[in-house]
């Protein structure tokens, strides 16, 4: 059978520019750039003969190019979708298991990036740093003591979710002497303890910890975990981060126990909708500390996620396995769709 060039499509532009000049490397593939503002029925004609599907971040995509059941039915030529960072709420992942196309994402590449920027937001709110910078640019006297704040040393961080982020904020988090309480069903006691922390329940996690940092991805399994009840667990004290994605905490609920004070604040880098409306009620908060869903947006992490991708494309179109592979379950189906139009099968992830 002739070799068959691999057709890759990606909408606007890739996480980073390096991107784009490391797969124009490799051979074998024809990148194939569309536009939001093409004629809808060009780009269709073009992701139906695509092999490969490089989604845009959340909150960049627009419909109806999601990673949806529609958008694969559509599609009968398409293999895989990757994911730009950690986060695959954008595609169907069901959908596509029953399809064999395979979900790729880069899990590790920016796990540095979102841990620090979740310390950040503790450091910031436990030091009271965003409330005295917004007094002192308000004309009037300023009583320094009004923002006495605490120290990270000693206290205890929990950590929701303790895969390739939850062990990077752990180990950021032992400089401070804290203690790491970790909740993750996924993770056994022995691969917790290994990372430095130690596996409890979620309850326990909540009653016990001086800081509640959500770094779980968003699913059927976590949507709405933590709400009224949850945050009724935590000590009024207890500060609640996430820089995980928005749904999985309970805005409303959140702003409640905020509000009135029943845990002391607030750090927040995902919303449900985002970006959030500059009247959210969260952002009225005082003890409230926002960023616009990029605490994965450094430089290098970026740079890295661009890498992690064009690696993983390189080996799926050229009949390899992928590094980070989110549902495994679809392999032997994908194998036998890559046979049929290539006449080889992948190599055994």
């Amino acid at each position: 059978m002739a070799q068959q060039n691999k057709k890759l499509v990606f909408f606007e532009k890739w996480i980073d520019p390096l991107a784009e000049t490391l797969i124009a490397e490799i051979q074998g593939i024809d990148v194939i750039r569309l536009s939001y503002d093409a004629p809808e029925a060009d780009n269709w004609r073009a992701m139906a003969e695509a092999h490969g599907y490089q989604i845009r971040p959340g909150a960049e995509l627009k419909a109806p190019w999601f990673g949806s059941r529609a958008l694969l039915a559509a599609c009968p030529n398409l293999l895989a979708i990757c994911t730009p960072g950690v986060g695959y709420d954008i595609v169907d992942v069901d959908a596509c298991t029953e399809a064999g196309v395979l979900v790729v994402n880069q899990a590790g590449a920016n796990s540095a990036a979102v841990a620090e920027h979740a310390l950040g937001l503790m450091l910031a709110l436990s030091k009271k740093i965003v409330v005295a910078d917004r007094a002192l640019r308000r004309p009037g006297r300023l009583d320094r003591f009004l923002f006495t704040g605490n120290e990270l040393h000693g206290k205890t961080v929990g950590i929701i979710g303790f895969g390739s982020i939850g062990a990077c904020l752990a180990k950021l988090c032992r400089a401070f002497d804290m203690t790491v309480l970790a909740y993750d069903p996924q993770r056994s006691e022995d691969a917790v303890r290994q990372k430095g922390g130690q596996k409890v329940s979620l309850e326990d996690l909540l009653r016990n910890s001086d800081f509640v940092s959500l770094n779980c991805p968003l699913s059927d399994e976590t949507e709405g975990m933590l709400g009224r009840d949850q945050f009724a667990c935590m000590k009024p004290t207890a500060y609640f981060i996430t820089t995980a994605r928005g749904g999985i905490h309970k805005e409303d609920d959140l702003f409640e126990a905020l509000k009135d004070r029943r845990i002391a604040g607030a750090g927040l880098d995902v919303f449900s909708d985002e970006p959030p409306n500059h009247r959210h009620p969260l952002l009225t908060l005082d003890n409230v500390v926002a960023t616009p869903h990029n605490a994965g947006l450094t430089v290098e992490a970026k740079q890295s996620m661009a890498r992690s991708a064009v690696h993983q494309w390189a080996s799926i179109l050229n009949g390899g396995p992928p590094r980070s592979l989110v549902n495994p379950d679809v392999w032997d189906r994908y194998t036998d769709r890559y046979e049929r139009m290539f006449g080889t099968r992948p190599a055994q992830a």
